[in-house]
C-alpha cells in the first residue's frame, strides 16, 4: 500500500515521503498513530502542503531539541544506588532510571529509548549518558551515581 509519512519512521522513511509498506503494517499501526496518511489522489494532491507543514513542526522540532540540548549539558544527575565494599552496584544503572530522574528533577520528559550508554553503568562515580532528541540533535548528561546508604556498619 501506498502511504504519505507526516512522521519520520525508523525502517521506511522520513516525513514527507512517498513510501511502500505492508496494508497491515500501514492499517494496524501507522495509520492508528497518525504517523502516515494512504496515498489517494486528493492526498496526493495535498502533498506539497503537507511537506510545508512537516517541514514547519521539524524546525520547530529542531529548536526544542537544541534548546533542550543545552540544557542538559550543564546537569549533572545525581542517582543513588545499592553498592557493595568495592564501589560495585547490586544491578545497574537503566535509562529508565535516568529518564525518571530527569523528569522528577529537572521537569524532562525524555523517552528512555533515546538515552543510550557507552557502557553499562554498574560502579559508583561519573557516567556519561547520550541522549538523541532530533535527527541531527544528540546531547551528552553526566551522571553521578552515589552510594544510597553512605553510614552503614
Amino acid at each position: 500500500m501506498k502511504i504519505i509519512l507526516l512522521e519520520d519512521v525508523r525502517g521506511v522513511g522520513e516525513a514527507g515521503v512517498v513510501a511502500n509498506v505492508a496494508d497491515g503494517y500501514a492499517r494496524n499501526f501507522l495509520f492508528p498513530k497518525k504517523l502516515a496518511l494512504s496515498a489517494t489522489a486528493g492526498n496526493l494532491k495535498n502533498l506539497e502542503q503537507h511537506r510545508r507543514v512537516i517541514k514547519t513542526k521539524q524546525l520547530a522540532e529542531a529548536h526544542t531539541a537544541t534548546a533542550v540540548a543545552e540544557r542538559l549539558s550543564g546537569i549533572t544527575l545525581k542517582l543513588k544506588a545499592k553498592a557493595g565494599e568495592a564501589g560495585k552496584l547490586y544491578g545497574s544503572i537503566t535509562n529508565t532510571m535516568v529518564a525518571e530522574a530527569l523528569a522528577a528533577e529537572h521537569g524532562l520528559e525524555i523517552d528512555r529509548h533515546n538515552i543510550d550508554f557507552p557502557h553499562p553503568i554498574k560502579l559508583l562515580g561519573s557516567h556519561e549518558a547520550k541522549i538523541h532528541l532530533h535527527k541531527d540533535t544528540d546531547a551528552t548528561l553526566a551522571i553521578e551515581v552515589e552510594p544510597e546508604n553512605e553510614a552503614e556498619g
